[in-house]
């Protein structure tokens, strides 16, 4: 189930996520949805969506961080 725009995400990243960082997501998560179509690509019988999200995450994770303090995404500094 790809996503076709931002909104279509989930909650739980459209409340916490910065818009750029939502379309970090829903690229990279789109493109798991396409790369690991095949179950023996995936780890731990993880179904294509979980592995899909898990993807996403990680996407979002190289260029952001949560503050401690406020608990907000931030853009990683260079």
């Amino acid at each position: 189930m790809p996503y076709k725009n931002v909104d279509e995400l989930p909650d739980a990243v459209k409340d916490n996520l910065p818009d750029h960082a939502q379309e970090i997501y829903m690229a990279a998560f789109n493109n798991a949805w396409d790369e690991y179509r095949d179950p023996e690509k995936r780890r731990d019988d993880a179904s294509r969506e979980e592995t899909a999200h898990r993807v996403a995450w990680a996407a979002v994770k190289n260029k952001y961080e949560k503050d401690e303090e406020t608990g907000n995404w931030k853009k990683k500094s260079d």
